[in-house]
């Protein structure tokens, strides 16, 4: 008789059996083999009838659950029945986390084995892996089972008695969930603050200076920092609404004094007045847990969660790497020292530290036996040697390069801040700063360096090299602007820092952010603008609802405390009962259990729940089929009433966007209204212009005897066209889009085209946005060639195109371009970059006048690439210093549950 092996999933089945051999039979129970009941024709016979048979947890008898098999998995469960009947033993080999041990559970209780079982785990598909599990089992952690049961109950009485309320008040259809419903207020909430926002004004002084001869660089940039002692305000000393926090202390600059200092301050003498030089040191980021993984992937990739987390899977069965939903940063003796060995091997001895560098994760409760998100196996494979392709080869190389670099040395190198004064004519003493970082040795940079969320965040290993000064020496300057700024509104949620923002909060479990961030999403909360995630107005309603009715509930410390409660469970430390019984009944005074608070709601008017004023007697309203805007009464109906005018919102515009101005225009021009503009001189066809469902757009009239295969032409009316102005030679270049603008040197052709999210080219399906609707008409088959020979960047604006092409250098012999940089136009051989004078012109420019440009660039030295820049000094982020909590490996009876 054989030993009969049960995994999760059908995936792993064969490569498992590989590694056993014949002394053992493995199959799957293809996930959950069964849960509560989904609806009323799923509960037991004997339940039916009783007051709690709905929730499918019986809450008069200690939270005790019903659990049934569904339908889909009865054949299965028939399957390993069978297969049990011909096994000397029963090995319980489903996922390390709680969901896995539960699982494990629920397979003991249902197939009620009688042949002695055993539980083991792996975190990675490897011979070595499966037989040192074989040779280590344990018992069915219990403690696991009733967290992984408690939360599955708490999530089923949430969803059960707070979703009918939403269905009744705002929605049929809509769901709440412990931490769905957190995730989507998070969401509104950084919109409301997009919505109060106020943009505020400020000047400064940018100066590219002169070092003079002997130096290199000779000329870099800086930043006026001081103005008579006082800090020259930035973005960072503005409030949400505009208002300058600390007006004593710092000197706020508009676009007059910024001017008229730029111009006192032409042919003065600067002196660097202090120059401060420190080492640097950057230390590994940690190899990946789940949330860094997606947050990474995310950046780097363009990848969703669940798309991230899907890929993971597929390494993870295919055994290419260790089990991709843990929250510890810890790698084993194993994996440390096969980095270690690639280390030396791919980089060196240099790069390798004396001692093994040693993760602690600062994830509370992180189950620290776990291991990181690493390459599978006892020495690692290189990407190139897995054969792998496309998105498995890419998440692949990214974990590989993460866990090698964990385990080199620091990055060193030396950073150089240096401030540099003066007194301008009409007599205010000014300060400029500027900071520079010089790498001298790379250290694990040399293999991996993490992105940012931020675009405009300089990366780990991007340097800034200033020159060489001493403090008292002379500097001229040899540009000199004042450059203007407006505050931007917070940043909306990515998927990435959404899912960063729920774990810094202790919110839920790592590994079920990704279904999370889906979830809100599939349910029409969320929906995303490029890779930002805005929500819809059926949220705000839904987050108004719960805020005001259920308060507690949608509490970020309180959905934090308990999940600290359920990780107490799973250590044996807290009594599942009681932490049910507490979450619905509550406790004490003021109590706010969740039986209480459903009991005793108020009349809740649903009409309020779903109004928001926009102004001047204008309201949203979210109505059945959508959202619509609601303006004064100017339309009299048939029985002489007066009714209120309606139009209704673009599905696709942002809620911070829906402003008075808007509401107005949208109130003006109803969707549904249109206007005859013409016939078109080509086809004869009347060309109308209509507001539809996301915006107004203008369209062809095809004759009422049209075959029905027939579609009309359409096209979006650009942002700077409304329905009321838009003519027929708008319409008529409109309809030509897409525009075929050539074909690359791949011979692939390009197309311009206007989408949903703006104007963009299209080769293949590489598309690349532009940055004007213009562009749409007027790019060429050389500027387009030009933008795709550029990378793609994912979560950062397009490349600009060149303005204008001048043909070749005479010295380098590259070709000469125009192009919009950060202080205006300027011409470019790819070496040195000239900024254009006040007196010319790029529709006028020629190729003699840019090749002399270049010759004077050229002569006053080499050319720094970004000098003009002030990098951002990098900080180092503190390793964690909490101390992890030992997993508690209690080994209760596997006997069945009471």
């Amino acid at each position: 008789m054989a030993k009969l092996v049960i995994v999760e999933s059908p995936n792993k089945v064969r490569s498992i059996q590989a590694y056993l051999g014949d002394d053992y039979v493995v199959d799957s129970s293809v996930g959950h083999i069964r849960d509560l009941p989904r609806g009323a024709d799923q509960v037991p016979d004997k339940h039916k009838g009783k007051a709690w048979a709905r929730l499918g947890v019986d809450i008069e008898n200690g939270f005790e659950p019903v659990y049934v098999v569904s339908a889909d998995k009865k054949s299965q469960i028939t399957k390993l029945k069978k297969l049990l009947k011909d096994a000397d033993e029963l090995v319980l080999a489903t996922d390390e986390d709680r969901e896995g041990e539960a699982i494990a559970w629920h397979l003991l209780d249902e197939l009620k084995p009688k042949v002695p079982v055993k539980r083991i785990v792996f975190n990675e598909i490897t011979k070595e892996a499966i037989q040192r599990a074989i040779a280590n089992p344990r018992d069915v952690d219990m403690d696991l089972v009733d967290a992984q049961e408690t939360r599955r109950i708490l999530d089923r009485l949430y969803g059960y008695e707070v979703s009918p309320v939403l269905w009744k008040k705002v929605m049929s259809g809509l769901s709440a969930g412990r931490v769905q419903s957190v995730a989507t207020r998070l969401v509104v909430e950084r919109e409301r603050e997009r919505m109060a926002f106020t943009a505020a004004s400020y000047w400064d002084l940018e100066a590219t200076f002169d070092a003079g001869e002997g130096h290199e660089p000779r000329t870099f940039g800086a930043k006026l920092a001081a103005l008579d002692g006082k800090r020259v305000a930035n973005g960072s000393h503005f409030d949400n609404e505009g208002r300058l926090k600390g007006k004593g202390d710092v000197a706020h600059l508009d676009e007059e004094k910024a001017r008229a200092l730029a111009a006192s301050l032409e042919g003065r003498d600067f002196t660097v007045r202090s120059v401060e030089s420190k080492p640097y040191t950057r230390r590994p980021y940690a190899p990946f847990r789940t949330t860094t993984l997606q947050q990474e992937a995310s950046r780097k990739f363009g990848f969703g969660a669940q798309r991230t987390m899907s890929v993971a899977q597929r390494l993870y069965e295919g055994g290419f790497i260790t089990y991709m939903r843990t929250d510890s940063v810890t790698l084993s003796q194993t994996a440390i020292a096969a980095a270690r060995a690639q280390v030396k091997e791919l980089y060196g001895a240099s790069y390798l530290p004396d001692k093994p560098r040693v993760y602690t994760g600062k994830v509370k409760n992180a189950q620290e036996a776990h291991e990181a998100i690493r390459p599978a196996g006892e020495s690692f494979r290189t990407p190139r040697q897995t054969g792998l392709s496309g998105d498995e080869l890419r998440l692949y190389e990214l974990i590989w390069k993460r866990t090698v670099a964990s385990q080199m040395a620091d990055a060193k190198g030396e950073q150089v801040s240096i401030r540099i004064g003066a007194e301008a004519a009409s007599g205010e003493d000014v300060e400029f700063a500027t900071s520079g970082r010089t790498i001298t040795f790379y250290g694990f940079l040399k293999a991996y360096v993490e992105s940012s969320e931020d675009p405009d965040a300089a990366d780990d290993d991007q340097q800034t090299k200033l020159p060489v000064l001493a403090e008292g020496e002379h500097v001229t300057a040899a540009e000199l602007e004042a450059a203007g700024h407006q505050t931007k509104p917070p940043a909306r949620y990515t998927e990435a820092s959404l899912i960063k923002e729920l774990e810094d909060r202790e919110i839920g479990r790592p590994s079920t952010y990704a279904s999370i961030v889906n979830t809100i999403q599939n349910r029409g909360y969320v929906y995303k603008k490029g890779t930002a995630l805005v929500p819809a107005w059926i949220a705000f309603s839904v987050v108004r609802l719960m805020e005001r009715h259920f308060g507690r509930l949608i509490q970020y410390d309180f959905t934090a405390e308990l999940e600290d409660v359920l990780d107490e469970v799973s250590h044996g430390r807290e009594d599942r009962v009681a932490v049910l019984q507490s979450f619905w009944a509550g406790e004490g005074e003021g109590n706010t259990g969740l039986k209480r608070l459903v009991d005793n709601l108020p009349d809740i008017d649903a009409r309020e729940i779903a109004t928001f004023e926009i102004g001047e007697d204008i309201h949203l309203r979210v109505g059945r089929y959508g959202p619509y805007l609601e303006g004064p009464p100017m339309v009299t109906g048939k029985d002489g009433t007066e009714q209120p005018t309606r139009a209704n919102v673009p599905e696709d515009l942002p809620p911070d966007e829906l402003t008075l101005e808007k509401a107005k225009e949208l109130l003006a021009n109803p969707a549904g209204a249109e206007r005859e503009l013409g016939t078109h001189p080509e086809t004869g066809l009347p060309i109308v212009v209509k507001n539809g469902r996301y915006g107004p757009y203008v369209t062809e009239v095809l004759p009422e005897d049209a075959p029905k295969s027939q579609k009309p032409r359409t096209a979006s009316l650009f942002n700077s066209m409304s329905l009321d102005t838009v003519t027929l030679e708008d319409a008529v270049q409109l309809l030509t889009l897409p525009r075929i603008v050539g074909t690359d040197t791949d011979g692939m052709e390009i197309t311009a085209q206007n989408g949903r999210y703006g104007p963009y080219l299209k080769k293949g399906t590489d598309s690349r946005s532009l940055e004007s609707e213009e562009q749409l008409f007027t790019l060429t088959e050389e500027q387009a060639r030009a933008i795709y020979a550029q990378p793609k960047t994912f979560g950062r604006r397009a490349a600009k195109p060149p303005l204008k092409e001048l043909g070749e250098d005479p010295v380098s012999g590259k070709p000469i371009v125009a192009k919009d940089g950060r202080f205006g136009p300027y011409v470019t051989d790819g070496e040195y970059n000239a900024t254009l004078r006040k007196d010319d012109d790029i529709e006028t420019l020629t190729h003699e006048r840019a090749v002399e440009l270049l010759a004077e660039r050229r002569a006053k030295g080499p050319a720094k690439k970004g000098a003009k820049k002030t990098a951002k000094k990098s900080t180092a982020k503190k390793s964690a210093t909490k101390k992890s909590t030992a997993k508690k490996s209690a080994t209760k009876s596997t006997a069945k549950k009471s």
